[in-house]
């Protein structure tokens, strides 16, 4: 799915790091992502990170501390939230929220940390097969049937009552690299999520080709999955433009110095001057 094609509108996102020892740095940040006119908000999820708070705790905090900015794990460590769970909070948040909460998902690492925390030790293919499941259960949970069921590998539900309804369609973003990721997106998920470090311009058109050609072989129409970049915060919208071609229609950014500056920076300078050149 190259530029042209995109369907979408143009959206911008900041991670923020979940210091437990500066809570009242990690508010403000959020606070300065709201008001620079940025649509999102990305927390990521190391449960077993001791300098960290928790990710959903802190998601529920600042979704009641903010009116307008949407948010999400990016991404939420499936092996230590069961899915029957997370997607029960996920729809709680999002009515609570009236509607600001996307769910960004990872069939796993740091499986030490993992494990440390009594959290099963999986393979990279059990890891996807898991978090193929996980997907399914999390849809059942946020369906509005009177009662559903699953039986699979790795989990199960057994005539459970669905709700509460999320209060709006919550999209399911999966962070993935590989060939069976890629193919999960796009056969099963609304997002995709990728961090520039790891993969690079080159790489980039065919793990775009791989989620198309899943969603295609699903019935499903490439151009409702979108795609999310992970860049440095100091990127600038000339940097950001060739992405767009390629298909990015979402520009997660991630501060490491000056942080309120470049949260600033990225929503107030970055973002509408992207708009500007490519019309989005």
């Amino acid at each position: 799915m190259t530029g042209p094609e995109r369907r979408r509108p143009l959206e911008f996102a900041v991670s923020i790091t979940p210091e437990a020892e500066n809570p009242a740095k990690v508010l403000r940040l959020v606070a300065a992502a709201e008001a620079a006119g940025l649509e999102l908000v990305a927390i990521q999820d190391h449960p077993y990170q001791r300098r960290f708070l928790d990710t959903w705790t802190l998601l529920s905090y600042v979704a009641a501390r903010t009116e307008r900015i949407r948010l999400f794990p990016n991404v939420a460590n499936l092996p230590l939230r069961p899915p029957a769970v997370l997607a029960k909070a996920a729809a709680s948040l999002d009515v609570l929220s009236s509607g600001r909460i996307e769910l960004g998902l990872g069939a796993g690492f740091f499986w030490d940390g993992v494990a440390a925390m009594g959290g099963p030790r999986r393979g990279p293919g059990e890891a996807v097969d898991a978090l193929a499941e996980a997907i399914d259960v999390i849809r059942l949970v946020w369906s509005e049937e009177r009662a559903v069921s699953y039986d699979g590998r790795f989990y199960s539900l057994s005539g459970l009552h669905p709700g509460p309804t999320p209060a709006h369609p919550i999209g399911i973003w999966l962070g993935a690299l590989k060939p069976r990721m890629l193919a999960l997106t796009g056969r099963a998920a609304d997002g995709w999520s990728v961090s520039l470090g790891y993969a690079g311009p080159d790489e980039l058109p065919a793990m775009q080709r791989r989620i198309d050609e899943a969603a295609d072989a699903a019935d499903r129409q490439p151009a409702s999955i979108r795609r999310m970049l992970n860049v440095p915060a100091d990127v600038t919208a000339d940097d950001l433009a060739p992405f767009v071609e390629l298909g990015f229609d979402t520009f997660d950014a991630w501060a490491r110095e000056d942080e309120e500056a470049a949260i600033r920076r990225f929503g107030e300078e970055t973002a509408p001057r992207l708009r500007e050149l490519v019309g989005g």
